[in-house]
């Protein structure tokens, strides 16, 4: 780091608040002490070196454009390393820990699958934990919960990667009703979880209990405690009496940190992630078909589903304004063909039937199958609808013009379409005693290739040194054959609403038909896994891999099945 004038290094805890949207009366305060400072920085000309702020702290470059010093914040270019460094809580002496490590280090694959789908959503998690002063395990949470999976549904009828239930979704302000499922919001989840697992802390002045009681319950884990007390017994985490779903839920969380402090230890290893937005946020007042939308941001109907997983229904209908997440390289491609779309913008409307109106009535009145219209709708019973129930029925009555909402691919006119730049890499952190050649044997490449991705000029290492080991670049025609979840992204301020720059114009990438598409499915009473998978010709481990079930539990009447079936057409 570069060295800093007194003047600076006066202001470090300052800048150190990673305030997301601080201004320079933010920065300094309102303090008549802190004018001068203010001054001093306000008099510098403009032909003098600017002070420039990583994206981070939230501090705009334009609002302390006239500063007269650079200072230069050394942040991990991985997140991985990022998170790393705010670990702060203590190990804990439990045999059940190595267990879990041996349990994650025995399914490499579940582990990459997971890793993926969280390099989507960690960088976010990450910026909200550190801003509320919270350690960074908490950030692994969703790890423990769902498996970063977006569209996880438990039998208790948790939902979403933070898998609230939905009376705690409510008392946290998540909205839940026929269009829109707040827990599975990423942003609006992670804000609720983050303000729940700090109320538990300052109640239980521990996180260990504050994650016990977000899994088992605050009055729960409140009534042990008592009990030890009475007992004259210790109240710590590992003393308390737990069902074993929350004995094993700390020792789980630390095992995944431990994997996250020494993959290699435990033979894993962990695909790099950007220290930079995945996505931004965006704000639309108009009504808009899911598949059209993934349309506009020129991305597969699958990865705008991933981003935005609240929408119940094929239609975002809502009063006033959403918030639609998209990658930060999609965002102006998206607000460019919005304002030139000219086609209809929804394909859906709401209806409700007449009394003792049954559902094969209203599928012939619309023009659409029962089966589809059952499947729209989440409708488990037989042909029964409530009195007042609200469908979603298509505005044509056409149904082979009506978008699917469960259709992944996006067909492409042309074979030579502009290749999709998808990045896949590892970075290795250097050990004392490492050789480039060890290295290179190590992870089965060649001492060259690592020098060539590197730059390096010479066989010397450093300990500490970070290695790019692989990296790999897909176009959009291996992207179908190939399942790689970072995009390459262009870095942009992080903001509730993005301004979209005129300069970008492009037109969105059209994809190649992917082999598979993902459907949803509700569990009806009497289904199990196997009838299951007879009934749509796959594997019933497949299911079970899809949906991250392990073991032999059982499915629930109104959950939701992921299944991965050949692409119509």
């Amino acid at each position: 780091m570069r060295l800093i004038p007194s003047l600076i290094l006066s202001l470090a805890s300052v800048f150190a608040l990673h305030s997301p949207m601080a201004n320079a009366d933010d920065v300094f305060g309102a303090d008549s002490s802190e004018q001068p400072v203010k001054q001093a920085l306000a008099e510098t000309s403009d032909a003098e070196t600017p002070l420039l702020l990583q994206p981070s702290t939230g501090l705009l470059g334009s609002q302390l454009k006239k500063a007269r010093v650079v200072v230069s914040l050394d942040e991990p270019v991985d997140l991985w390393d990022r998170i790393r460094d705010g670990f702060t809580m203590e190990e804990l002496d439990s045999p059940l820990v190595q267990n879990h490590v041996a349990w994650y280090a025995n399914r490499p694959d579940y582990v990459k699958r997971m890793v993926e789908r969280s390099q989507l959503y960690l960088y976010h998690i990450v910026e909200e934990v550190e801003k509320r002063g919270m350690p960074t395990e908490v950030a692994l949470l969703p790890m423990i919960e769902s498996a970063f999976n977006p569209k996880a549904y438990s039998t208790s009828h948790a939902s979403g990667i933070w898998q609230f239930i939905p009376s705690t979704g409510k008392h946290f302000g998540l909205e839940q009703n026929f269009w829109y499922d707040g827990r599975r919001d990423v942003t609006a989840a992670t804000d609720a979880a983050l303000d729940y697992l700090q109320k538990l802390h300052d109640m239980f002045g521990s996180w260990e209990l504050a994650f016990a009681a977000y899994n088992w319950g605050e009055g729960s884990v409140q009534r042990a405690i008592a009990k030890n007390r009475k007992m004259g017994l210790p109240t710590d985490y590992l003393s308390l009496t737990m069902p074993p779903e929350t004995r094993n839920y700390v020792p789980k969380l630390m095992a995944v940190k431990q994997i996250v402090m020494n993959p290699e230890a435990a033979g894993l290893d962990l695909a790099s992630i950007p220290n930079r937005p995945y996505f931004a946020s965006v704000t639309t007042t108009q009504r808009i078909d899911v598949a059209v939308a993934a349309r506009l941001a020129g991305m597969p109907l699958h990865d705008f589903v991933s981003l935005n997983p609240a929408y119940n229904r094929p239609v975002i209908n809502f009063k006033g304004s959403r918030t639609l997440l998209l990658p930060v390289d999609k965002a102006d491609t998206f607000s460019s063909n919005l304002e030139n779309y000219d086609k209809p913008l929804v394909s859906w409307k709401s209806y409700t039937p007449a009394r003792g109106e049954k559902i094969d009535k209203v599928a012939r009145r619309f023009s659409i199958s029962v089966a589809r219209l059952k499947e729209i709708n989440s409708i488990t019973k037989h042909n029964k609808l409530a009195a007042g129930q609200t469908l979603l029925v298509p505005l044509s009555h056409n149904e082979a013009a009506i978008p699917d909402f469960d259709e992944v691919a996006q067909a492409s006119e042309a074979e030579d379409a502009a290749p999709l730049r998808v990045s896949s890499r590892f970075v290795y952190a250097v050990k004392k005693g490492d050789t480039l050649v060890s290295i290179a044997k190590h992870h089965k490449v060649s001492a060259l290739q690592i020098k060539s991705l590197n730059n390096l000029k010479s066989n010397r290492l450093s300990s500490g040194q970070k290695l790019v080991i692989r990296q790999e670049t897909l176009t959009s025609r291996k992207l179908a054959a190939v399942q790689v979840q970072p995009v390459k992204q262009t870095a942009i301020a992080k903001a509730k609403t993005v301004k979209f720059a005129a300069t970008n114009n492009a037109k969105p990438v059209k994809l190649a038909s992917a082999k598979r598409s993902q459907r949803y499915y509700t569990v009806r009473h009497g289904d199990t896994m196997a009838s299951i998978a007879k009934q749509f010709n796959v594997a019933t481990n497949d299911i079970q891999r899809w949906n991250n079930i392990s073991g032999k539990r059982g499915l629930t009447p109104g959950d939701k099945v992921t299944l991965m079936l050949p692409s119509k057409g």
